[in-house]
């Protein structure tokens, strides 16, 4: 029998089990706490609106969702939500699982940080977007219970969050600053790296080699 948080049973399938021990071993226990906090609110997010969703699927989507901030499989010639997406990519078809089943679960990881679309989509993918929304901007906070709260957050702590999960994103993505034009990242490199200039739409456009 799995875990159960939050009356929340963490899926115990060999999938699930070997997706949490990668992640485990990959990541520091802010970004594992952070990433089983996204699958626990997920979850209970889409019981409050009714949602039917595969739990599995959801919880490869919120384990490997920041991924691509770990040291082992960073890059830095693309966003740091598509090393994670297309690891999971990997992950899942080593478990046979491709099509439409590792579609959703890329599409969510690629997509948990762009506003508003994921949550016009498959649930899996507006769930793990809800997960990271309510854990790290506290969107939907007042959506589950104190009690629930309280429960997950005595199973996966927070200590000064807030500050540290910042600076995980600056590690994550300070080597590959062009990677966040258009993007929520783009806001904490302007924070916290000296120098950095946000690419602008407008002078993209303006600048291109279209002579009007």
């Amino acid at each position: 029998m799995g875990e159960t948080i939050a009356g929340v049973q963490i899926p115990d399938s060999v999938l699930a089990r070997e997706a949490t021990e990668l992640v485990r071993d990959a990541a520091p226990p802010l970004l594992f706490d952070h990433s089983r906090r996204v699958f626990l609110f997920g979850v209970l997010r889409g019981r409050e609106q009714g949602l039917a969703f595969d739990p599995e699927l959801l919880y490869v989507g919120a384990m490997f969702h920041d991924l691509g901030l770990t040291e082992r499989f960073r890059r830095t010639d693309q966003r740091f939500e598509i090393d994670g997406a297309d690891e999971a990519r990997r992950f899942l078809a080593g478990h046979g699982i491709t099509g439409d089943r590792a579609d959703r679960v890329w599409t969510a990881v690629a997509l948990h940080t762009t506003p508003e679309i994921p949550l016009h989509m498959a649930p899996e993918v507006a769930l793990v977007t809800r997960g990271v929304e309510l854990d790290v901007l506290g969107i939907g906070y007042d959506a589950v219970s104190d009690e629930q709260r309280a429960a997950v957050v005595a199973a996966h702590p927070r200590p000064d969050f807030k500050k540290q999960i910042l600076a995980a994103f600056t590690d994550g993505i300070k080597d590959r600053p062009l990677t966040t034009f258009g993007n929520v990242k783009a806001d904490v490199l302007a924070h916290f790296v000296p120098g950095f200039r946000r690419g602008d739409f407008v002078e993209v456009i303006q600048g291109s080699d279209w002579p009007e």
